[in-house]
């Protein structure tokens, strides 16, 4: 099929199974996002702004190999020549979607050389980066939008649907994995044990306490936020945990999300809350007699955000964002569990009796007390160490070794040492909160900067 042709069902089911990949083409693609801030005022720049979001996109175009995206003028994402590429959030939040690479010591590099690559650009304006899940400070009415249509039509409609969307367009950060499969069954048990340990990983990498410059009673005020973003297209799917749930029973769960927009050229038109549905049938409104082509179902696939995503690989999606060792750990977790036949097949037993209600539960458990919360009948702090001990050994096995001898199972260290001890780094942000910075977040900024 063409992608400008009418849509069809089989097409539309198509499209995810155009994603099956063997084994030896499996990759790993880390997406990981940043708050920017004044080094010395902490506010979030805008994008029109001297030294502001659209001056730092104009330096990085200038760069050997950096192609710039536009729409209506304005620089919104970059592609580098390696397939990966630097986008916008609403807010200004920088994120790296990474090329899709082979191993965990490629990922890491990757890493610290876009971090390189951003210090060196914005620091002569006293642009620093911050990993943490959710601003510490700042009110959404303090944080600039971006220049994207999409979402000028996202904040319409938010409000409409919940009470944190907002919250989670400005003020959320995350670290993301994109991982492959071979087969319909393979995607299938991929996805229903990722998502039955999503919530795991929101506790292992709960880094967002504050806000508004005080506690939030929240270790993940990220994943809390997510709670009450639009549980039409967030959380968790329940059709993942049913018997038969393949690539047709994805299909009926986007049919079933609301729409955000069309394109019609450069420019996106609103049709926030009408039906997929009716736009097959011809009777989207106010786009009467217009069919849907491929295009059309691409962009909606990216309007649905549960906890774990099925595009044509697998997203990981419950995590705060986190510093460099952080960034490393969330794909070595999920690359340890999910691509190692054993690791995975110990995991799926694992959570064979845990259901969506389960999920739903554990993933406000983990927002609120991390690595301290409950997982359907587990202790968190115990699931995390059985679990992280499957990863580790599907780590070795794999047997992926860098040019010091070590394996993959090097880049799950940072979350090792807090489940040893039972703390998140929210945890850990808290007691300089209330000892060393005392109780000024001000100093986070800092103590945490990213580079």
């Amino acid at each position: 099929m063409t992608e400008h042709a009418p849509l069809t069902r089989d097409a539309m089911v198509q499209y995810f199974a155009d994603g099956e990949k063997p084994r030896a083409k499996w990759g790993i693609g880390t997406e990981h996002e940043k708050l920017l801030f004044d080094c010395q005022s902490h506010r979030r720049p805008s994008y029109e702004e001297s030294g502001g979001i659209g001056a730092i996109l104009g330096r990085i175009a200038e760069l050997d190999g950096w192609t710039p995206i536009t729409e209506q003028g304005h620089i919104i994402a970059l592609k580098y020549s390696d397939g990966a590429s630097i986008t916008l959030e609403p807010g200004g939040q920088f994120e790296l979607s990474g090329a899709v690479l082979q191993n965990l010591h490629q990922t890491c590099a990757e890493t610290a050389s876009h971090l390189q690559l951003m210090t060196e650009i914005m620091d002569g304006d006293c642009i620093w980066m911050l990993g943490i899940g959710f601003d510490p400070v700042w009110a959404r009415d303090d944080i600039p939008w971006m220049p994207k249509g999409r979402y000028q039509i996202m904040r319409d409609y938010m409000p409409k649907v919940g009470t944190k969307g907002l919250d989670m367009m400005l003020r959320t950060c995350t670290i993301q994995v994109n991982l492959d499969f071979s087969s319909e069954a393979d995607m299938a048990k991929k996805f229903r044990t990722a998502l039955a340990l999503q919530p795991l990983a929101t506790a292992i990498f709960a880094n967002s306490p504050f806000i508004e410059g005080k506690p939030s009673g929240y270790l993940s005020a990220r994943a809390a936020a997510w709670v009450d973003t639009d549980s039409a297209r967030s959380g968790v799917p329940r059709a993942v945990f049913d018997a038969g749930f393949g690539y047709e029973q994805w299909v009926d769960y986007l049919l079933d999300v609301p729409m955000y927009f069309i394109h019609d050229g450069d420019c996106y038109r609103d049709v926030a809350g009408e039906s997929f549905r009716d736009f097959l049938a011809g009777n989207l409104r106010g786009f009467e007699g217009r069919l849907p082509n491929l295009a059309d179902w691409e962009d909606h696939t990216t309007t649905a955000f549960p906890e774990v995503r099925l595009k044509r690989f697998l997203e990981m999606r419950g995590a705060d964002g986190g510093d460099w060792g952080m960034i490393c750990a969330l794909p070595a977790f999920w690359v340890g569990l999910l691509y190692d036949d054993e690791a995975l097949d110990e995991a799926s037993a694992l959570v064979k009796n845990l259901g969506a209600e389960d999920v739903l539960n554990g993933r406000m458990s983990a927002a609120k007390d991390g690595l301290k919360g409950q997982l359907g009948g587990y202790d968190m702090a115990q699931l995390a160490g059985e679990v992280l001990n499957l990863a580790e050994a599907g780590l070795r096995r794999r047997g992926c070794i860098n040019d010091s001898g070590d394996d993959e199972s090097l880049y799950l260290q940072p979350i090792k040492s807090l489940i040893d001890k039972g703390e998140t780094q929210a945890d850990r942000l808290l007691a300089e909160y209330y000892d060393a910075w005392n109780q000024d977040v001000r100093p986070l900024y800092d103590a945490h900067r990213l580079k």
